[in-house]
């Protein structure tokens, strides 16, 4: 295969020599980037898939008609949602403009697909009931705690001890999305709960010390400007892993956090069990977080900010939640 260098010479590769190094490449420039590991195994795949569709041609090789050939598969032969194609899409920008660095104009037209304005699915507080009854143990305490602070998933289940304050009931939300941190409320009813599991994760980590472990995995460059501060307890994340595992990233041995599966299969056993018919998943308890404070007559401007979102209209979606059905007007047949 054989393709033009930035200096417009011609060379030569095999697809099975470049497509490692190309995928060492943008793995690479990923993580100087920062980007998290959920984008760096996302992207990857898409352009994996990207360079099989194409019939392993090398992307030097491709141009618009291939592009759009592929976004055109996955929306109408694979019917993917308007965000997975738009995914795809930020992954091939990705790949021509900051690994191989070519301007490509022509990608600027593409158009992105539109995402259908949709309502979240949202449980009335009785439906949180049902499912926090069914529901027990440590799965319990982030599905109560998800719900009682509007965290996401993964903000939840990377929270780290030393943003916990319970003298002032405040969690403090480190790098969420955007990389913003931001302040929440800390449910009373869960300080106690709280407590007992930070107090496991204090034996777990002594445990883990004694072993030559313990290093928790920091972000960025904090690691090596604080080489001491992996091993502090404060460090720590609040919900720590039964095992040890080894970090896909660097390959050393840590304590990483619980793996959000088993939370996703809790939810889903625990709706059942809670004659629940909505699907649900850990962001619904997110959205009924927000609808339930503005049911209860808090500021939009109040709730934007312990969700974190960056402009209120995000946030406004939540006022047309709690509307009644037909945009909160009566139906003449209740009138009778």
């Amino acid at each position: 295969m054989s393709y033009r260098d930035e200096n417009g010479g011609v060379k030569t590769a095999s697809v099975k020599s470049s497509a490692p190094r190309l995928m060492d490449d943008v793995r690479s420039k990923l993580r100087v980037k920062h980007y998290s590991l959920r984008t760096e195994q996302a992207y990857l795949g898409w352009i994996r898939r990207f360079i099989l569709a194409s019939g392993r041609r090398h992307p030097r090789d491709m141009g618009e008609a291939d592009i759009e050939r592929f976004l055109s598969h996955l929306a109408t032969e694979v019917d993917v949602a308007a965000g997975t194609q738009n995914q795809a899409l930020s992954a091939l920008l990705f790949l021509y403009r900051v690994v191989l660095k070519i301007d490509l104009p022509w990608m600027e037209s593409i158009v992105r697909a539109k995402r259908p304005q949709r309502l979240p699915t949202v449980l009335s507080q009785d439906e949180v009931r049902r499912l926090l009854a069914v529901m027990n143990g440590r799965l319990w305490l982030v599905a109560s705690l998800l719900y009682g602070t509007g965290m996401r998933l993964m903000e939840g289940l990377r929270l780290r001890v030393k943003d916990v304050d319970f003298a002032r009931n405040d969690i403090v939300v480190r790098n969420g999305k955007g990389g913003k941190d931001r302040h929440t409320m800390l449910p009373r009813m869960l300080v106690e709960p709280l407590q007992r599991e930070i107090e496991r994760a204090r034996v777990l980590h002594g445990e883990d010390l004694a072993a030559g472990f313990g290093a928790a995995w920091l972000p960025h460059a904090l690691a090596r400007k604080y080489p001491r501060a992996a091993r502090d307890f404060g460090w720590q994340y609040v919900f720590p892993a039964e095992k040890r595992s080894r970090d896909p990233r660097g390959g050393i041995e840590r304590r990483h956090h619980i793996d959000d599966a088993a939370l996703a299969r809790a939810l889903k056993s625990a709706r059942i069990k809670a004659h629940i018919v909505k699907p649900l998943s850990a962001h619904t308890l997110r959205h009924s977080f927000a609808t339930h404070l503005l049911e209860a007559g808090y500021d939009i401007r109040t709730i934007q900010e312990l969700l974190g979102h960056k402009d209120v209209a995000t946030t406004q979606i939540y006022t047309h939640v709690i509307k009644r059905g037909g945009g909160g007007a009566f139906s003449p047949l209740d009138r009778m």
